[in-house]
């Protein structure tokens, strides 16, 4: 009997050490996981959830140099066609295995119509299955970055998707409805174990993930609530209700950096008022039987009359670097001189608006998210203002961005937006923000309308384009010629702040994901 005691006793204490290592990652930020589909909705913090349960074929490391994931090894077999080998004894979380033919199926998904990952799969002509282990993508020419754009596209199980109907993506901005909108089931570090819409999403840890051996981090459960209040997120964190806030409000910072800690960086991502160009009557506008926007002149005059330093002082408290282009210092393809501002001119917006016929008479309602962007609301509120000063009466729309997203899609006039570039390239923003509406990720993003044939032409050449200095070329003409027309008013380019327990530690990331396999918490 004693020995049997003292048996029992040391399997226990041999099992404290592992259970000791348990961690539990309570997080929020102000606005929740809009859907649990992979290839639905491309907006970063639903990327970021999503590849905690779904695996890319291939991702970044800490540096954004693009490593294996499930695929654990490429080659670039002609121009056209690239062929993947596929990590062998890969299990989905319902214990099937990941095969060549599931990456071929989630490929083609993110391809078709309700997708709004076609960004990602831009480019490319058609997927398929070799063998078990064998994919092939074959592109519609060169594509200098197909790999970059893969790091964010979840691969998904065909056969789950067919059980479950969801062999298309979930039209998101049509609010459909679908099974993986609710559920998720991928190969990926963690699985869902509930989901409370705009209430609370946990996650556990996928005890058989192929790359639990070499997994970072030690956390095992992962319990995000969204917190749309700033006063509310900064609480939890000091009360020690949450562990880790992704978008601390910058009035608080001072006061964060005192008791907890905060770590910040620029992101890729810029914010800009993208207009209607193309609608011959603006929406929501006192204006009618034509668009002020059509303008050239009207738009350079909303320009101008943006006190951009004003906005970085008192509404983003310097957390915000000023821009005169659509992509961030850290993308292929920024320059200094792409990055200047037009100068803040408040009599020159008038006389433009005066030239134009529109001298203290053009009113219209600016649409504006309230929980996505850092101070979103509040950079809207201080445009409104300005604009005043110019003789513009502008109306505030603000909404949540569950809403936001679905009717700046086909209902909007004015708005706030805001682009990150996953692959670090500028032909990422080109493609789907610069480039006329077309098929596929051709101007998936240009709710406005902007439309420049040469502008197309250059987007289309540096597609397909494999030398740098060309390529290069060709971007800085296309960005330049977009800023000539005043296509959108960019803004400023986000400084992000993340806020955590001082026990927490986070790598933080330019591209606003934290990637939860890597945290580790003492």
């Amino acid at each position: 009997m004693r020995r049997t005691l003292i048996a029992t006793a040391l399997s226990a204490a041999m099992l404290l050490p592992a259970a000791g290592f348990a961690k539990t990652l309570k997080w929020t930020s102000q606005g929740d996981i809009m859907t649990l589909d992979p290839h639905s909705q491309n907006e970063g913090l639903n990327i970021a959830a999503n590849l905690w349960v779904y695996d890319p074929l291939v991702r970044y490391n800490e540096k954004f140099e693009v490593i294996p994931s499930l695929a654990e090894s490429w080659e670039q077999v002609n121009p056209s066609l690239w062929r993947f080998k596929i990590r062998p004894n890969v299990k989905f979380q319902d214990g099937t295995t990941f095969t060549a033919e599931d990456a071929a199926f989630s490929i083609k998904r993110a391809m078709q119509p309700t997708s709004q990952f076609k960004s990602y799969v831009a480019g490319v002509k058609d997927a398929r299955a070799v063998d078990p282990l064998t994919l092939e993508i074959e592109t519609a020419g060169p594509n200098p970055v197909l790999l970059r754009q893969l790091p964010s596209l979840g691969m998904m199980s065909k056969a789950w998707s067919e059980k479950n109907g969801v062999t298309k993506p979930q039209d998101f901005n049509n609010k459909e409805e679908s099974y993986a909108a609710r559920n998720a089931m991928g190969t990926g570090p963690y699985k869902l174990k509930s989901r409370e819409v705009d209430i609370k999403t946990v996650y556990v840890e996928n005890p058989d993930w192929w790359g639990k051996p070499t997994k970072k981090g030690n956390v095992t459960e992962i319990v995000y609530t969204p917190i749309k209040q700033n006063a509310t997120r900064t609480a939890a964190l000091l009360s020690g209700e949450v562990d880790f806030v992704l978008d601390p409000p910058a009035q608080d910072l001072d006061r964060l950096r005192k008791q907890v800690k905060v770590v910040d960086g620029n992101e890729y991502r810029t914010i800009f008022i993208g207009m209607d160009q193309k609608s011959p009557e603006l929406k929501y506008s006192n204006i009618k039987g034509k668009n002020p926007f059509a303008d050239v002149r009207v738009r350079e005059a909303l320009y101008r009359a943006i006190d951009i330093d004003a906005i970085k002082k008192s509404v983003m408290r310097g957390m915000s670097l000023p821009t005169g282009t659509m992509i961030a210092p850290q993308v292929n393809g920024y320059t200094e001189e792409l990055g200047k501002r037009v100068p803040y001119d408040l009599n020159k917006a008038k006389a433009l608006l005066k030239e134009a016929g529109y001298e203290n008479n053009l009113e219209f309602t600016i649409d504006c998210p309230n929980n996505r962007y850092i101070n979103d609301e509040a950079i809207c509120q201080a445009l409104v203002a300005m604009w005043a000063k110019a003789g513009v009466k502008a109306k505030l729309n603000a909404m949540p961005r569950a809403t936001f997203f679905p009717k700046i899609s086909n209902d909007t006039s004015i708005y706030l937006f805001g682009w990150g570039v996953p692959t670090f390239d500028a032909y990422y923003t080109l493609q789907a923000i610069l480039h006329s509406k077309g098929e596929g990720a051709n101007g998936a993003f240009n709710y406005g309308g902007y439309a420049n044939p040469k502008v197309d032409q250059l987007i289309d050449a540096i597609k397909v384009e494999t030398d740098d200095k060309k390529r290069t070329a060709m971007i800085h003409e296309a960005l330049a010629l977009y800023a000539k027309d005043f296509g959108a008013l960019p803004l400023h380019d986000q400084i992000i702040p993340w806020a955590m327990k001082k026990n927490v530690n986070i790598l933080h990331r330019a591209d606003n994901r934290p990637v939860i396999e890597w945290v580790k918490i003492d």
